[in-house]
């Protein structure tokens, strides 16, 4: 059918109904605006427009499919019309095809080049598909058609400055600031943000002299008074100033003492050298006095114990440590812990406080009476301890975390410390040394002790949030995914969707999916793991759709900086832990599908890990539960105000897997892991986890330049680490037959870049593999990786694998290994060794070594 040139106007009623179906959708009005566009179809069924609204308003409610046919008849019926491809456009927003989008919205811009609001819509998709070039032109012609309004200019000063163009955006910000015909008063906060903007981009195109005079022309009418002083401090150290910096840094540490970046800026100023004893007394002198000005600063007493060393450390480290030890500061170890990478330093604080732990504490005035424990008024508040009692349960409790830590680890001496601190504390309600007897217990491995002493923590203050999301976190790591949930309901919402495992969901809780993700992966129960994973996911895609609100929010109210700070840190969201451990074992188990396709056949058959009995019991409880919520919220919403129409929103979609079960019955699980893999190794290239999970997904696709590229980012990132050459040897090992054969472009880079180094006929990667093995027999990773690669060259040998479960048994008694590493080994036994014997074994052998961890507890 061909389309209509042009469309008809509606009459003056239906004209009028229009309107109210385009306010209807704008306040999410949803059903209203279906009765208006109905009312108009039926006198018009052939309006372009009305469709076109209509089509909008069922994709809000989750009809997607229904809206492009809908819309698609639109554009027959109205193929002229800027409101069919305006919503067209918006359509494929929805659905993230944003190539299809700005198509449409440029068609839509070819039929009304004035519209304002298509291409608004249009340059916050440019921005956001970080499109630059055309989002500079789309602003460019925004503010040509309305020049009079300061946001116009502020976003193309914005699209020239993310796009490199500092000069133009600065020129731009410059204009506008000329057409103005007086000075903005002083609490026009848009003004003075962009004045602040414009001195960033002056910094950024490193003229600090320009930068420096602009930021001095602003001082006294700038709102932000920190961020002037700031910059005024740091283009003045950059300008070598160092005497006015000096000043600009005092000042600065007027206002705030304990923040490190103004003590930093003051030492270079002072032209003072951390290296250089001479430097380091001036330098002690300048942080005493600060010291000096109250007893409250923390920053200049702790600070010099980072440039100190020998006996200056040890007479610093001692006032430091008494000061802190007299107060009953808990937090003194996590101050102090980072110096501990210094083995010296690690070893003079140890003697030092084991040095005070015989002492008896000063006081300037009487302890308190027992009578009342520190009350005056009588009254029931905690009870304190007694100067001499504060003093030896700091110092036992420092010690308890310094043994604990991994650096000092002697997790005995750790809980003789924490148990005797324990004995010390006199408050019932002071849970803090509780949580270090639970940390300690989950570091000897006895996940199930570790989570009830970190519940007693949590039932000593039930009101504390930090303490009940704590004790959730061991509940998960101990495998009690009911008890977490529970624990976390208490804070969540009653009344939430899916309970509280559906309320943190919603409110985007990464860690506790990625804790209980984890927690099914240890067990096994790989399709709730990848569902917990493919959550994690899908709220990293949602934080990246959610720069949509700030777009055009951001520019609005005038917040500039804060909003070029954004889009630099949505370009480098990925790299953000949670999303890292998330993709590592969604990438596992990804490879671990297509290595066994049958593991997905067995989750679809019981996604739960549960026998079939015990999953029949429980779905009928979960019905029955089902049924008695639901009746209990019709009672409730009986009883309560129905809601007005005009509150309507999009429909809630629901969930129809929540157990996985459809993911993992993809028939392409590596191009799955790609998902995950792609934004590790472009934003985190140098996680060395990352580079070998692209090696492991590479090497499975026969992509070998690229299973290449990783191993040799592994080398270079760790090169004596022993998955470099378990990696190493399975690369040659696939290179003798590559399938199909390689190009000979490929092959030569392969040839000249890896195997001229190496060779590859597959008796001497098992040569050198046995010498590997020989040499760092008494490391376990060293010899889980001899025996990864020994298994992949020799897999049905039984002698080999004899001589592998004897290798791995030796490891267990090696004093290197660690409980961790022994875990390890079990799946690598298990790789190596199916059989029910060797497994049992190894978990005797284990279980006498590390009795307190429950993983290697041998039933019967």
């Amino acid at each position: 059918m061909a389309p209509k040139q042009q469309q008809a106007q509606l009459p003056s009623k239906e004209a009028a109904l229009f309107r109210h179906l385009v306010q209807n959708y704008e306040s999410k009005a949803y059903k209203k605006g279906l009765k208006n566009a109905e009312m108009i179809l039926k006198k018009h069924p052939k309006h372009g427009d009305t469709q076109a609204m209509k089509a909008l308003i069922l994709s809000n409610q989750g009809k997607h499919d229904e809206a492009f046919t809908l819309c698609k008849v639109a554009l027959a019926n109205s193929m002229k019309s800027n409101v069919c491809w305006h919503v067209y456009g918006l359509l494929w927003r929805q659905i993230k095809n944003y190539p299809e989008a700005m198509k449409a919205y440029k068609m839509a811009l070819n039929l009304d080049p004035d519209s304002v609001q298509i291409q608004r819509d249009l340059a916050h998709l440019q921005v956001q598909t970080r499109d630059y070039t055309g989002f500079v032109q789309t602003r460019r012609k925004m503010l040509q058609a309305k020049p009079g309004y300061r946001q116009n200019w502020t976003a193309l000063a914005v699209a020239l400055h993310l796009s490199g163009d500092l000069a133009g955006a600065e020129d731009v910000l410059q204009k506008f600031e000329e057409t103005l015909k007086s000075s903005p008063p002083k609490t026009d906060s848009e003004h003075a943000e962009a004045v602040l903007y414009k001195n960033m981009i002056i910094a950024e195109e490193g003229d600090f002299a320009r930068a420096l005079e602009h930021v001095e022309s602003i001082y006294k009418s700038a709102i932000d008074k920190t961020a002037v002083m700031e910059y005024k401090a740091d283009y003045l150290l950059r300008l070598d100033r160092k005497q006015d910096a000096e000043a600009a840094y005092r000042l600065l540490l007027m206002r705030n003492q304990e923040k490190r970046a103004h003590y930093a800026g003051l030492e270079k100023a002072l032209g003072l050298d951390r290296t250089k004893s001479e430097d380091q007394e001036k330098l002690l002198e300048m942080y005493q006095s600060y010291a000096e000005k109250s007893d409250r600063i923390d920053a200049a007493r702790r600070i010099p114990l980072d440039f100190l060393s020998g006996d200056a450390f040890r007479k610093h480290a001692e006032q430091y440590l008494r000061r802190m030890f007299t107060k009953g500061v808990p937090s003194t170890f996590a101050n102090l812990k980072q110096l501990y990478s210094d083995p010296a330093k690690k070893q003079t604080l140890l003697e030092v406080t084991e040095g005070l732990l015989s002492e008896e504490p000063k006081t300037n005035g009487a302890a308190p009476s027992a009578e009342t424990n520190g009350s005056t008024d009588g009254s029931h508040r905690p009870k304190k301890p007694d100067p001499t009692t504060a003093w030896q349960l700091s110092i036992n409790y420092y010690l308890a975390q310094h043994y604990d830590y991994h650096l000092s680890r002697d997790l005995e001496k750790s809980q003789q410390y924490i148990e005797k601190a324990t004995s010390l504390n006199p408050s019932e309600t002071d849970y803090t040394y509780q949580m270090t007897r639970a940390r300690i217990q989950k570091h000897q491995g006895a996940a199930d002790k570790a989570s009830k002493t970190m519940n007693e923590a949590r039932e000593m203050d039930l009101k504390d949030r930090y303490i009940n999301t704590k004790c959730a976190k061991y509940q998960l790591r101990n495998n009690e995914h009911d008890n977490a949930v529970s624990t976390m309901g208490l804070f969540t919402r009653k009344d939430a969707v899916g309970g509280p495992l559906g309320d943190l969901t919603d409110m985007q809780c990464v860690w506790f999916l990625t804790e209980d993700g984890e927690s099914y992966f240890k067990q096994g129960r790989l399709s709730l793991a990848l569902k917990r994973f493919k959550t994690v996911y899908d709220v990293f895609e949602t934080w990246t759709d959610d720069q949509f609100d700030f777009h055009s929010f951001s520019l609005r109210k005038g917040m500039v900086r804060a909003y070029v700070d954004m889009i630099r840190w949505e370009d480098r969201l990925r790299e953000h832990p949670f999303f890292t451990r998330a993709a590592l074992l969604a990438i596992c188990i990804y490879t671990m599908l297509f290595d066994k396709p049958e593991l997905a056949k067995q989750s679809q058959m019981n996604g739960s890990g549960e026998s079939a009995a015990e999953k029949k019991k429980a779905a009928k409880k979960a019905r029955k539960e089902a049924e008695k919520a639901e009746a209990e919220k019709k009672a409730k919403a009986a009883k309560q105000p129905q809601p007005k129409a005009d509150d309507e929103g999009a429909a809630k979609k629901e969930d129809t897997d929540p157990n996985g079960l459809e993911l993992v019955k993809t028939d392409k699980p590596l191009e799955e892991a790609m998902k995950y893999l792609t934004p590790l190794l472009e934003l985190s290239p140098k996680n060395f986890d990352g580079q070998v999970a692209g090696f492991e997904v590479y090497i499975r696709r026969k992509k070998y330049l690229p299973a290449l590229k990783c191993l040799l980012a592994a080398q270079s990132l760790d090169p004596s680490h022993p998955k470099c050459h378990e990696l190493s040897g399975r690369l040659r090992l696939a290179l003798q037959t590559p399938d199909p054969p390689l190009p000979d472009t490929v092959k030569s880079v392969i040839d000249t870049t890896f195997l001229s180094h190496h060779s590859s006929d597959a008796k001497s990667i098992g040569d050198a593999n046995e010498e590997f093995l020989q040499a760092n027999r008494t490391s376990a990773p060293h010899v889980h990786a001899a025996l990864r690669l020994r298994h992949a060259l020799r897999s049905g040998a039984d002698e080999m694998k004899s001589k592998g479960v004897t290798h791995l048994q030796a490891t267990l008694e090696a004093e290197s290994t660690s409980w961790e590493e022994a875990l390890e080994g079990l799946q690598v036994l298990s790789e190596i060794d199916g059989t029910e014997e060797a497994r049992t074994g190894y978990l005797k052998a284990a279980h006498e070594r590390w009795p307190e961890a429950d993983v290697f507890a041998v039933e019967g």
